[in-house]
């Protein structure tokens, strides 16, 4: 039985053959089959990397807008399956899509691209999950790329070799293993008996197999190669395979070719000898990837192989051919990256200068070429090791890794954090408002955009604070708030979308760290969730406006403001809640009134379209206008809204649309435009009965006790509906709907918005 289990375990981790190896000519027909594929180098892979991930089926291109990327789902490389996800808001998603596409313009092995990002803001996290999803893609077939590995039979190099035993090697070369091994079988002038059958090694640069097609011929021979025209059409036009035609073989590969055909005679012997590896990416092993933190010793000792060394000068009989290499030679075709920019990081930087500006640097004698992805996190203090630096500043692409300035994210990574139960222990809005209240610290108080933008932002008091920043948030979030009016939310155009996501790239650097928010939120859940009551608004108040130098950070006036903000938000989700939509009796009510309003006072009359008869009566006309008009309607205005709903009824609603057109009333301009207005008015005054009503707080406090049974039968279908709905439509507990009816209540919202 434990056999049987050792045995199907094994079964499950069997790795991918990462060892496979392909002859030059079956790369070749690779390459024919699929280019798109077989020919990248480490900026075009790490491209199609995050399309695999980020889009879907991995065929998307990546776009992006100006503060929304459509089509493109991050997630996927930054926070699912990561042991510590990286939350980012939209901005950020904006800013790196726009670093990616600019991978394909052909200048980026000329550049390092730093994350700079105060401490806190998971610039460290961010690099480290995007370096473990480009491991994990390299392992997988649509991630695979290609390197160089050479296999070379001792015997085919002596040009004294049994000219039969020669000729075979030449038709049947990868066969060569099988052929005997009895060294005596050697001639007696052949290279030193200790020499293995088959000198191998793989480049220590990852050199790409087609480097090694000459650079005169390489684009003629693969437009011979490749039948497939489209790409061919990028291949010759296009920046990201500029590399193809221009770069050459390594310095140890080079020498080595050239020793080869220099022994062999002809280009074909030595293509025979040239075998192709997929590259094994493995951060452990600085292996593609390597990452530096600070503390980690700079060595720059050049890196040597004895073995492989002493067996390339006895199989040439000469020191030509060099096997040496630099320890950026691992990241060659790969990923090196400085965690933080300081201590030894300094150093490496420095070292990078000349070799990013030109791509080359020495190794003993050796002129080593390095086109690698370099990358780095920064602080904004540490940046003074480099900003000196004019020539090297300007090889510098920056990408701002700021705090979080979307309260929706900020939310999750609480969730996250403490654990999607605390959401239940919190009133409905109040979680996004201690959010809010933490990116308050991280926004600017100016914005000349939204001042410029908004002509009229007084009529708006009850959703902004003075320095907009509830606004800002929103359309940080991407939301276009339904509270502008509709002039305004026409404005909000590409203009002015580029200029509020130009300001953001100076916010989010200072206020409430990451660290900070999670420790300012644990300590306000510890204080208010040990007497197991329901966290409201009013408590998340009164922590902030009284932790002293917490409070000082807060932007003055905005936490007054969110407050209002959110009372208002309660008071219209209680009318949504207790509202009663009867539209057969809101039908008849609008078209009595029409009738009615041609007739004299005191009579009763037939209603052709209800087919009922109702009274004529000022009472009757009353309780309609009261609706339409609001309950403070003067006389007069009341006499002007007959007389204007009297002659848009005679002259166009009867003559035109029912008598000529045949349209029913229901179908008329004039009562939709009545029966919209009258639901708007009935809503927006549900709650009108009970503003001053001390039994409706009673009522709501005896609710489902058998105390509520003897309340009116009306305001107990009333505060049920009220309830019952707070419920269904947004989400609260029974205890939570009734907490917020008593808190609205008391704070007088309801005489205060209710009308």
């Amino acid at each position: 039985m434990l056999s049987d289990l050792l045995k199907n375990l094994n079964k499950e981790l069997r790795p991918e053959n990462i060892h496979q190896t392909w002859r030059f000519q079956e790369f070749l027909q690779m390459v024919t089959d699929n280019p798109a594929t077989t020919l990248r180098d480490i900026f075009q892979i790490f491209t199609d990397m995050v399309q695999y991930y980020a889009c879907e089926n991995g065929k998307c291109a990546l776009s992006n807008g100006l503060m929304q990327i459509e089509n493109v789902n991050l997630e996927n490389i930054f926070v699912k399956d990561c042991e510590e996800p990286f939350f980012f808001d939209a901005l950020f998603a904006n800013r790196f899509v726009k670093l990616i596409n600019g991978f394909k313009q052909g200048v980026q092995n000329t550049n390092i691209f730093l994350f700079e990002g105060p401490p806190g803001s998971g610039k460290s996290t961010f690099l480290n999950n995007l370096l473990e999803k480009f491991e994990k893609y390299t392992q997988l077939s649509e991630g695979t790329s290609y390197q160089t590995t050479w296999k070379v039979p001792t015997y085919k190099i002596h040009k004294s070799l049994n000219r039969f035993l020669e000729d075979f090697l030449q038709k049947d070369l990868p066969n060569f293993q099988e052929i005997s091994q009895n060294k005596n079988d050697f001639p007696p002038n052949s290279p030193k008996k200790d020499l293995p059958d088959v000198v191998q090694f793989v480049c220590p640069n990852h050199d790409h197999p087609i480097l090694h097609i000459p650079k005169s011929h390489r684009l003629e021979f693969l437009k011979k190669l490749i039948p497939d025209k489209e790409f061919l059409e990028k291949l010759t036009t296009e920046k990201e395979y500029e590399w193809i035609q221009q770069e050459d073989s390594c310095a140890v590969c080079g020498a080595f070719y050239d020793a080869l055909l220099e022994k062999l005679g002809e280009h074909s012997a030595v293509w025979d000898m040239i075998f192709v590896k997929k590259v094994h990416f493995n951060r452990k092993y600085s292996e593609g990837i390597s990452i530096y933190n600070p503390g980690d010793n700079f060595i720059e000792i050049p890196q040597k192989n004895s073995t492989i060394q002493q067996q390339i000068n006895q199989l040439f009989r000469n020191e030509e051919v060099q096997y040496t290499y630099s320890h950026l030679a691992k990241t060659n075709n790969g990923i090196y990256t400085l965690m933080d920019i300081k201590e030894n990081n300094v150093k490496r930087l420095m070292h990078l200068h000349g070799i990013i500006s030109d791509g080359v640097h020495k190794v003993d004698f050796l002129e080593e070429k390095i086109k690698s992805l370099f990358l780095g996190s920064v602080n904004p203090a540490d940046k003074v090791h480099y900003e000196q630096m004019p020539s090297f500043k300007d090889r510098i692409i920056t990408l701002n890794v700021p705090y979080i300035l979307d309260y929706s994210i900020e939310v999750r990574i609480y969730l996250r954090k403490f654990g999607e139960e605390i959401r239940k222990s919190f009133l409905p809005n109040v979680l996004e408002n201690i959010a809010k209240i933490i990116i308050a610290t991280r926004l600017s108080v100016e914005s000349n955009t939204i001042r410029q933008w908004l002509r009229q932002p007084a009529r708006y008091h009850k959703h902004l604070d003075k320095d907009f920043l509830l606004l800002k948030m929103e359309l940080y979030a991407n939301n276009v708030p339904g509270w502008l009016s509709e002039e305004d939310a026409k404005k909000y155009e590409e203009k002015i979308k580029k200029d509020l996501a130009q300001e953001s790239e100076q916010e989010g650097r200072k206020g409430f760290s990451g660290r900070q928010s999670l420790n300012l939120f644990n300590a306000l859940f510890t204080k208010y969730s040990k007497n197991e009551k329901i966290i409201t608004m009013q408590m998340v108040e009164n922590y902030f406006l009284k932790k002293g130098k917490i409070h000082e950070e807060i932007p003055d006036g905005f936490i007054e403001s969110l407050v209002e903000m959110y009372d208002f938000k309660v008071i219209q989700e209680m009318k949504e809640s207790i509202y009663s939509y009867n539209q057969d009796k809101i039908q008849n009510d609008i078209q009595n009134y029409i009738v009615s309003i041609n007739f004299e006072h005191e009579t009763n009359i037939f209603n052709p379209y209800t087919k009922t008869e109702i009274p004529v009566s000022e009472t009757h006309f009353g309780e309609f206008e009261a609706i339409i008009l609001g309950i403070n309607a003067t006389w007069g205005e009341k006499i002007q809204f007959r007389q204007n709903t009297r002659t848009e009824y005679v002259s166009n609603t009867l003559a035109q649309e029912i008598n000529m057109q045949g349209k029913p009333i229901l179908e008329t301009t004039q009562y939709k435009k009545l029966f919209e207005k009258y639901t708007h008015n009935l809503k927006n005054n549900a709650l009108s009965a009970y503003v001053n009503t001390e039994t409706f707080r009673r009522a709501l406090q005896d609710y489902n006790s058998h105390n509520f049974n003897a309340y009116d039968q009306r305001l107990r279908q009333d505060i049920t509906q009220l309830i019952t709905n707070l419920q269904k439509k947004f989400e609260y507990t029974e205890e939570g709907a009734k907490q917020v009816c008593i808190y609205s209540w008391d704070k007088g919202l309801l005489k205060k918005y209710a009308s």
